[in-house]
């Protein structure tokens, strides 16, 4: 009996093994395959026309409504302040008191020597009616009539003066009582009790800032604003009507929202030569003093009105080698093209598109790192941007 080599009973097993191997891989590889030429599928947004509102953001900083330095108008010491520092006062509470008795020995005396006109001018009345009878009997001249005349006169004018004196005592004796000319909230004291002040010293006792209402100046470059004047000029943007034209909203230094809107004043005649820019004033109430002199803050000013606006959401802009902005498209026939774009700004999440889309074209704004140009996709509606019920009205900035 023959005996056969082990390997020649294995060599048939180990060939269908080999076989049914290289079918499992023929079979991996034709999956493989199908799943390579399966269309991608992408979300995407329809650009439809919009009528959108744009603002511009602009810097700025807060300033008082007014400013009150508050200054001696007579010469004294200082008795008495009355206000705690950092407090709110109204106007005409008092602040100070300045040593008095002087002001009122002057008043005294004044009073004094308008009593003494008085009496003078009294007697001389009498004198002339009495001379102006005697005249008319020719009991006495013509000229000795009419000096009585005119000494009265003169008396009365003496009387005139002297209650004008008295007056002047009278406003010195209360300026010293120094009393807070405007409302509002009120600063350190730079006298204490005890200090020798002067009707021309050029130190302010105190001062007093009005915080409610309260100013912003923001500046707009003279650039922006012949643009945007062009453009109203032109028709492309629509000036914004009603009552909210002027609205101005606010931004502040931690990037909260200021829960109050303010209006527009004015703006300036000139353009600052040093920026270029000019300011534009706004006015805020501020009831609750949370804005102070000198925060810097962002204002939001409506600018005008676009009509049949394309926003692109940010998601669907990305940027070239050239650093132009471009989005990937779905054609009519489900292939993708890459379109260059110019933006003009944006428009809260979105860009505000002005070339390179029109309406009805659909943007990719998800899945596009699983296509490249010419390549065949399947669409369906962008989930990874909010829809257009939910956005708020279109703000530009």
């Amino acid at each position: 009996m023959q005996i056969k080599p082990a390997h020649a009973f294995f060599a048939p097993a180990l060939l269908a093994v080999a076989l049914a191997l290289g079918a499992c891989g023929k079979q991996d590889n034709k999956d493989q395959q199908q799943q390579q030429q399966k269309p991608a599928e992408v979300g995407v947004v329809t650009m439809e026309p919009r009528t959108v509102t744009l603002t511009d953001e602009l810097p700025g900083r807060t300033a008082a409504f007014r400013i009150a330095e508050v200054r001696p108008q007579v010469s004294g010491i200082l008795l008495k302040r009355y206000f705690t520092e950092g407090a709110d006062v109204k106007a005409g509470t008092q602040l100070y008191q300045i040593d008095p008795r002087t002001y009122e020995a002057n008043v005294n005396s004044a009073k004094a020597s308008l009593a003494q006109a008085q009496a003078t001018l009294a007697s001389n009345r009498l004198k002339a009616q009495r001379y102006g009878a005697l005249v008319k009997e020719q009991a006495i001249s013509k000229q000795e009539a009419d000096d009585a005349l005119s000494m009265q006169r003169q008396n009365e004018a003496q009387v005139e003066s002297a209650r004008a004196a008295l007056r002047n005592a009278e406003i010195n004796l209360a300026y010293t009582k120094v009393a807070a000319p405007i409302s509002g909230r009120i600063g350190r004291s730079m006298m204490t009790e005890g200090a020798l002040v002067t009707a021309d010293q050029t130190t302010a006792l105190t001062s007093i800032t009005q915080l409610d209402p309260i100013y912003v100046d923001v500046t707009q470059s003279a650039t922006d604003l012949l643009r945007l004047r062009r453009e109203l000029d032109s028709g492309q943007l629509q000036r914004v009507q009603g009552e909210n034209a002027a609205e101005v909203k606010l931004m502040l230094e931690d990037g909260s929202a200021y829960s109050r809107s303010g209006k527009l004043k004015f703006a300036e005649v000139s353009v600052d030569q040093g920026t270029g820019s000019v300011t534009i004033r706004a006015e805020f109430p501020n009831p609750d003093k949370l804005l102070l002199p000198g925060m810097f803050v962002r204002a939001q000013l409506q600018s005008g009105v676009r009509q049949n606006a394309l926003l692109v959401p940010q998601q669907g802009v990305t940027r070239d080698l050239k650093g132009q902005p471009t989005a990937m498209v779905v054609n009519g026939e489900g292939k993708v093209e890459q379109r260059i774009l110019k933006t003009e700004r944006t428009v809260g999440s979105d860009w505000l598109v002005t070339d390179g889309l029109k309406a009805g074209d659909k943007v990719i704004t998800e899945g596009l790192q699983k296509i490249k140009p010419g390549a065949t996709v399947t669409t369906k509606p962008a989930s990874n941007i909010a829809s257009a019920e939910q956005k708020p009205a279109g703000q530009g900035q």
